[in-house]
């Protein structure tokens, strides 16, 4: 067989050389067109890390005692270091110092979660807890909280104590009020009083304090829209989805709490705690904007998973699947706290027969406020811790 020429070959090796030129340059050509079109995926954003620094505000009669009870199961499962007080409160309704909390130095430790009744001081705050901390806190239209308010406090406010009724105290609130008596700060303004703000605010000086609670508390939710501020709450402290599940707590039996306000009512208690409905209104539209941001869609279904979870455990835990009086409660470490005067707190029985892993955890949803914190004081503080004397009214 005849060999092909050198001549040839130069010939087939240039053609070839030349379509892998054309080849070459095709491809640069066409390039910046389909990067344009498809563009390099940007790196994953890097996950979040879930915050355990937390100072919650618990402001009175506004479902903060729900709050504090996912707060403690969260940071007793991870270990956390609570700021307890000494007995139940902070020395409330005096203002916070650093040295009511159990266990305090100056220059110590600093603790990871503060959550019990104060009247809040910053800057005594800032001497127990990381600068990192999370600052949130809950509020209430105060046209529903003073009726709460009035049921629950009646025995320890000299203005609802006179009062032969609700509707005689509105008639004429002056009547009742004595300003500076002891107690009557849970007849007016009660949640003004909690965020430690200026008891004689007026104009200007409204705003100055309504732009100081913005400035310090990342988040604040409301207790009428509660499962949709557990699923803002999530989502800011970037916990799971678990930890937000909570039961109802220190709340009134439904056949107890009475009938409800009517809006002439309301119009009267928001009018009567002035400062208290510029704090609501105020922090309603902030906390509806950051809903918006979130995005509505995406909070009806969060929110809508949240309550099937919540229901789920009502069902797996609870005798009769919910609240009971507590007269209907044997275990005394799950029978809720009852104020003097009528109010009538319910409180939650377990169901018989659960496993070890489940009665654990159902008995932790189900345990009151003031027997949870007495269970952190014995873990922090050894088995002859927690055993304060309850608050007359808490």
């Amino acid at each position: 067989m005849q060999l092909p020429s050198p001549r040839w070959r130069l010939s087939a090796l240039g053609a070839a050389l030349g379509v892998c030129v054309t080849i070459g340059f095709a491809v640069q050509l066409l390039r910046g067109p389909f990067q344009r079109r498809f563009p390099p995926r940007p790196p994953r954003p890097p996950p979040c890390q879930p915050h355990t620094h937390l100072v919650f505000l618990k402001t009175h009669k506004t479902g903060g005692s729900s709050v504090v009870n996912l707060l403690h199961r969260f940071g007793e499962t991870r270990g956390l270091r609570f700021a307890l007080p000494h007995r139940y409160q902070f020395g409330y309704p005096n203002t916070f110092r650093a040295e009511r909390v159990k266990g305090y130095s100056p220059g110590g430790t600093p603790f990871d979660i503060i959550c019990h009744h104060m009247r809040f001081n910053l800057t005594e705050v800032q001497k127990v807890m990381p600068n990192d901390s999370f600052y949130f806190s809950i509020v209430r239209d105060p046209g529903t909280l003073g009726e709460s308010a009035f049921a629950y406090y009646r025995a320890v406010a000299p203005a609802f104590r006179r009062a032969p009724s609700l509707a005689a105290f509105l008639a004429s609130p002056e009547r009742f009020y004595q300003p500076g008596a002891r107690g009557n700060h849970y007849a007016r303004n009660l949640q003004w009083f909690d965020f430690g703000l200026p008891p004689s605010a007026s104009g200007s000086a409204v705003a100055s304090a309504l732009a100081s609670v913005e400035r310090v508390f990342a988040l604040v939710l409301l207790a009428e829209h509660f499962d949709e501020s557990l699923v803002l709450l999530r989502d800011a402290l970037c916990w799971p989805e678990d930890a937000v599940a909570a039961f109802a707590h220190n709340g009134r039996l439904a056949e107890a709490a009475g009938p409800r306000v009517s809006p002439a009512q309301a119009a009267r208690l928001r009018a009567w705690n002035g400062l208290d409905w510029a704090l609501y209104t105020h922090l309603n539209r902030s906390f509806w904007r950051r809903a918006e941001a979130f995005g509505a869609a995406r909070l009806r279904r969060e929110v809508a998973r949240l309550r099937q979870r919540r229901d789920g455990l009502a069902r797996r835990c609870l005798r009769g699947g919910g609240p009971l009086p507590a007269r209907a409660i044997a275990d005394g470490r799950l029978r809720p706290f009852q104020p003097p005067g009528r109010a009538q707190i319910a409180g939650y029985a377990l169901r018989t027969g659960l496993p070890p892993a489940d009665a654990e955890r159902c008995a932790r949803l189900a345990t009151p406020e003031l027997q949870y914190k007495d269970i952190l004081d014995r873990r922090q503080f050894g088995a002859a811790a927690g055993n304060g004397s309850v608050p007359p009214a808490g």
